[in-house]
């Protein structure tokens, strides 16, 4: 169970390095374009805020590998950055798009679940 709990752990925090590399510098390029459906105009109006957007998406990647190097002693760390991570993904699905709920959201619960589980 703990192994498990890890390997989504690990899983979440792999999905948001992604994320920051699609916000920071893949955003107004086509696939940046294509994974958030802004035109050329829109994805270069909004570089900047999604860079900034990128950044914190490596914070919470970074959070959570901090977790998971502490080991045992990470749960706490683990449960903290996966909160912040259900929370962002809750707003997003309120404020820009439901999918953000089952992208973000609904991994960072699961990991959370199997976490308070195993730990």
């Amino acid at each position: 169970m703990k192994l498990a709990a890890d390997v989504l752990v690990a899983l979440v925090a792999l999905l948001h390095l992604y994320f920051l590399v699609l916000e920071m510098f893949l955003w107004d390029k086509p696939a940046g374009r294509r994974a958030f459906g802004h035109t050329a105009e829109a994805a270069a109006a909004t570089k900047v805020l999604a860079a900034n957007q990128g950044l914190y998406n490596g914070f919470l990647a970074a959070g959570l590998a901090w977790g998971l190097w502490l080991g045992a002693a990470g749960t706490p760390v683990k449960l903290f950055f996966l909160g912040c991570v259900i929370v962002a993904g809750v707003f997003g699905a309120l404020t820009a798009s439901r999918k953000i709920l089952f992208v973000q959201a609904v991994p960072a619960l699961l990991a959370a679940a199997l976490v308070v589980a195993a730990y």
